[in-house]
């Protein structure tokens, strides 16, 4: 991506140290974070690396990072133990000596006593830095550094990840404002429900096109929990002018998707219920079954969710649902516990008991086996709203984890008590 002017934006690699992360036993956090605000910076992040604690196999991946690249971030291998590599293969690379700074062994030091801890002398090697570096102020024992090597930023950090933000916040971000050649990304999202991601992106195929002919503003599609997002990206020289690319392709997506968008950045079809309810001034109750909670957990991640939100109960038994929510057995010995009659009855059941204005109830199969004549992947959503209006409907997922299923379901559900609120405001 270059800027409008056509001069090119800073180019990046990651690259990630530690044995743990190769394996899987750790996940790889930092680099995703890492590249996020690197992007907010303007930068153009190319790649990104994960290696084991190996020095020469580090080496190889830092001469291969450096290649082509105006600035590397390392994060990980500065610790005090043995397997902690990274200030050696970076002296290495740039043919340089360690040297121990002694202001960064006095601070070890303090670090230690200030908690009263006896420190181990291993820990000093952590002072030890490449010559001509220069030091990045540590959140912990273990310092960060930049050196320049054959014209690269080189900038490592701990791979703590609360001591790596920290500090690239505080150290690394005004290095490289002072770098030069930043510019400002701003990326905007229009999140949708209920719709496949393959449709999102036919209705929006002319608009992908018109927008792969341009350097500076980006389309991308994404898909999780059963929504689908799309990213509209767009650098400039400064925030204002990429808000003036991103804002009208933004209302434009909108245009195109209609009645499946959810809502915009960070608000997702949770924060439109809770305006929906409080337009209306209702309270929700929830009753739930497949999702085991997971529709509760999501609704009341709102904050002021107290304000509308009844409360709810988790059903999951086929015994518990009369119990718990006063469904009729006749209605599960006729219908069976996933059905849209049993999701009405725990619906309206859940909203009389917790003297709601409305109710949203969930049933499915979840797996791994049938349940009565239900395939898995089978969800039903009920939705009571006051004057005894009952809404339902059946809903097939396509084969997926029961992990995956569950969150799907709560996807579904969410999407469905939106729509229906949506109707009953008229629109």
């Amino acid at each position: 991506m270059q800027l409008p002017d056509g001069a090119a934006a800073l180019r990046a690699q990651i690259v990630a140290v530690g044995t743990e992360l190769v394996t899987g036993d750790t996940v790889d956090t930092n680099s995703a974070w890492l590249a996020g605000r690197l992007t907010d910076l303007g930068i153009d992040v190319r790649g990104h690396a994960t290696v084991g604690d190996h020095e020469h196999e580090l080496l190889t991946v830092l001469r291969a990072a450096t290649t082509g690249s105006d600035v590397v971030v390392v994060t990980g291998g500065l610790g005090p133990t043995p397997d902690d590599l990274t200030r050696f293969a970076v002296a290495r690379l740039a043919g340089v000596a360690l040297e121990r700074r002694p202001a960064l062994v006095d601070d070890i030091r303090a670090y230690f006593a200030d908690r009263g801890r006896e420190m181990a002398e291993t820990n000093l090697v952590q002072a030890d830095l490449p010559a001509g570096a220069q030091v990045i102020d540590p959140v912990g024992t273990a310092p960060g550094f930049v050196l320049r090597v054959a014209g690269v930023l080189l900038v490592c950090l701990p791979g703590v990840p609360a001591e790596m933000r920290q500090m690239t916040e505080r150290g690394v971000v005004p290095l490289l404002r002072r770098h030069g050649g930043l510019s400002a990304t701003v990326r905007r999202t229009v999140r949708t429900a209920g719709i496949a991601e393959s449709t999102v992106a036919e209705r929006c195929a002319e608009l992908f096109a018109r927008l792969s002919r341009t350097n500076n503003t980006q389309l991308a599609f994404y898909s999780s929990r059963g929504e689908t997002r799309v990213r509209v990206t767009a650098r400039a020289r400064d925030e204002p002018a990429a808000h003036a690319l991103t804002d009208p392709i933004v209302a434009e997506v909108v245009q195109l998707l209609g009645a499946a968008v959810v809502g915009l950045d960070d608000e997702g079809v949770e924060s439109v219920i809770a305006r929906q309810l409080q337009q209306r001034g209702w309270t929700l109750a929830v009753a739930e079954s497949i999702t085991g909670g997971g529709v509760g957990a999501r609704l009341v991640s709102v904050p002021g969710a107290s304000e509308w939100f009844a409360g709810g109960v988790i059903a999951y038994a086929t015994a518990s649902k009369p119990t718990l929510a006063g469904v009729p057995e006749r209605v599960l010995a006729e219908h069976g516990p996933v059905s849209e009659e049993t999701a009405a009855a725990l619906a309206t059941g859940v909203r009389d008991r917790l003297d709601a204005d409305a109710a949203l109830a969930v049933v499915g199969v979840a797996g791994p086996t049938t349940q009565g004549r239900r395939r898995v992947g089978t969800v039903c959503p009920a939705v009571a709203l006051p004057a005894d209006v009952v809404r339902t409907r059946t809903v097939r997922l396509s084969p997926r984890s029961r992990q995956d299923l569950q969150q799907f379901s709560a996807s579904v559900a969410l999407d469905y008590l939106r729509r229906c609120l949506a109707a009953v405001q008229g629109g």
